[in-house]
């Protein structure tokens, strides 16, 4: 089958040379995305290929690159080939393009194995452990994975793994705007107005380089400290004394927990784990087979709300299940976030074990009023959220478990113990 119209930047040229990993990122109007749509379309119509479009975060079909595949269709005159359902677009030779976000959503993941391709698109979101599930699902004979985004942080998981440590054999190709002879003229515009107004930002968002932190990032100062300082590494678990948890519980959000110990003064953060749309025994599985000598579980103030259906809260569903439990004090966001600064210079984290976690503390940022155009003093709503909220918690649960002398005189402690 010949498509019409297929014009390519030449620097895509390479999207039509085998390879296990074609990685394209850059600034806007590169014509990255556009430009992988167009080469899939001409490739499955060629030979039958059964592809996936893949993101880290995706509710619906709307969040997938459903509509820009359709779009490509036409604009490469192969209506008549591929047929454009609800969820999935397919064409007269079996070929079938189907869509699914990597985020918590393991046991699909699993199950697209006979995959030819994999386009992942705005993958600077894609966490260490959505990698660690995809790639080894993707097995089959002359299979190609192709990664697509718009860089942020050096310290973002993509970045690191693709751009500054590639795998060998990976064809890895920055594109920007000056790529793409069909930049238009509206984007031109705008692309020389932010160069005058903010060179900063036009380096990210045109020339794809990377920021150093993100515009509003809350934990930017404490974060820059602590991986200077050495406290971003290799943390040990130390055996002999408890690990204490902290959870952000959610639905359709996630639920984040920090895995911590205290350590000759040290607040060590020796893990993560993160998920959504489970129940809270699924939580609690994942406790026990990490098979650490557990404290205290630390819940937030709504784990005490009564489930429908059971009637029973998620504090009681903890405690019958022989967790030991506590209500983290309920404080404002900013009290919170003042707390967890207070504290992030006796922080060490597990740079591998966290890294999902950190990912999303370094992307947690103020958001911007609407009417001012200035940032607000409310964080931003995002996926960055949960795990931030769940740090927040536990900054706030050492303050409320700092020792203190009672009135008989006698020392008390709690998880620090």
């Amino acid at each position: 089958m010949t498509a019409h119209r297929a014009e390519f930047p030449e620097r895509l040229r390479f999207l039509f040379e085998p390879a296990r990993y074609k990685v394209l990122y850059g600034g806007r109007g590169g014509a990255k995305s556009w430009g992988v749509a167009r080469a899939l379309l001409i490739q499955a119509a060629s030979t039958p290929l059964r592809i996936l479009c893949a993101r880290e975060f995706q509710n619906s079909i709307i969040e997938s690159v459903h509509h820009l595949l359709h779009a490509q269709i036409e604009a490469t005159g192969l209506q008549a080939f591929y047929e454009t359902q609800s969820s999935s677009i397919r064409g007269a030779n079996g070929s079938e393009f189907v869509f699914a976000g990597l985020r918590n959503n393991v046991t699909r993941i699993k199950s697209f194995e006979g995959v030819d391709r994999v386009w992942v698109e705005e993958a600077q979101t894609v966490s260490k452990s959505s990698w660690e599930v995809l790639i080894p699902t993707i097995r089959k004979e002359g299979s190609e994975i192709w990664v697509t985004f718009n860089p942020e942080l050096e310290t973002d998981e993509t970045y690191r793994r693709f751009v500054i440590h590639p795998p060998s054999g990976a064809k890895v190709v920055k594109i920007n705007w000056n790529d793409n002879p069909w930049f238009p003229m509206t984007l031109r515009r705008e692309k020389d107005e932010l160069k005058v107004r903010d060179p900063d930002a036009y380096q990210n968002v045109w020339e794809g380089n990377c920021r150093v932190t993100l515009d509003g990032a809350i934990y930017a100062r404490e974060l820059r400290l602590a991986q200077e300082e050495g406290r971003i590494r290799s943390v040990p678990y130390d055996a002999a004394k408890p690990v204490h948890t902290f959870f952000d519980l959610g639905w359709a959000d996630n639920t984040s927990i920090w895995f911590a110990q205290t350590v000759s003064g040290e607040l060590r953060l020796i893990d993560y784990y993160g998920n959504n749309q489970m129940p809270i025994q699924h939580y609690v599985g994942v406790l026990q087979n990490k098979g650490y000598l557990y404290g205290t579980d630390w819940l937030p103030h709504d784990a005490k709300a009564k489930e429908q259906g059971s009637g029973r809260s998620i504090e009681e569903i903890m405690i019958a299940a022989g967790r030991n439990v506590r209500i983290v004090p309920k404080l404002s966001v900013p009290d919170g976030i003042n707390a967890a600064r207070t504290i992030f210079n006796r922080c060490y984290f597990d740079e591998q074990k966290c890294a999902e976690g950190l990912q999303s503390l370094r992307h947690y940022r103020y958001d911007v009023d609407p009417d001012t155009k200035q940032f607000s003093s409310r964080p931003l709503h995002d996926w960055s959220s949960h795990a931030a909220d769940a740090f927040r918690y536990f900054a706030v649960a050492i303050e409320e478990d700092r020792p203190t002398v009672s009135a008989r005189g006698v020392r008390m402690s709690g998880w620090r113990a």
